[in-house]
């Protein structure tokens, strides 16, 4: 699909949302690893691109040797600018990484396994909660979704 980049950083969000938060999917899915790594990034990075901004800030300013000024900070502005922004970027590039990955299509064998997994979910009596996910070519955010209602189901 054509998607914007701001529908390609929410459906980013939706992706990491979906994926069951359960270590052993990371033997049969590569995409865990990711999900994970992503989620990491988009709940620490903000804070440490802000911690890296003061400190650039700080450390330029020579306040802690006492011989500080206010000509130095500002002189230190673009620098520290430009290592904040680039840590803030850095949730942004995992949930549009995410977003792009969460929108192909699953590869056959995959797509296979997908279908045989919406079976089973079937069998266990899912039924209202499994009628969106049956399509013809699934994605991987379906695969995702799937997941989440077998684990969701399974705690149940």
């Amino acid at each position: 699909m054509n998607l914007s980049v701001i529908q390609i950083i929410k459906l980013g969000q939706q992706y990491i949302g979906f994926w069951p938060e359960k270590a052993e999917l990371s033997r049969y899915f590569a995409d865990y690893r990711a999900v994970q790594s992503a989620r990491f990034v988009c709940r620490y990075f903000p804070a440490l691109a802000l911690f890296i901004f003061i400190m650039q800030l700080y450390f330029s300013s020579g306040f802690f040797l006492g011989s500080g000024s206010i000509a130095n900070v500002v002189n230190a502005l673009p620098q520290a600018l430009v290592y904040g922004l680039f840590f803030l970027s850095i949730p942004v590039q995992a949930l549009v990484f995410l977003g792009v990955k969460a929108d192909k299509f699953l590869p056959p064998s995959l797509a296979s396994w997908y279908r045989s997994g919406l079976e089973k979910a079937k069998e266990q009596g899912s039924q209202n909660k499994l009628t969106d996910l049956a399509i013809a070519k699934p994605r991987y955010i379906d695969l995702a979704k799937l997941l989440q209602l077998t684990f969701a189901s399974n705690n149940n």
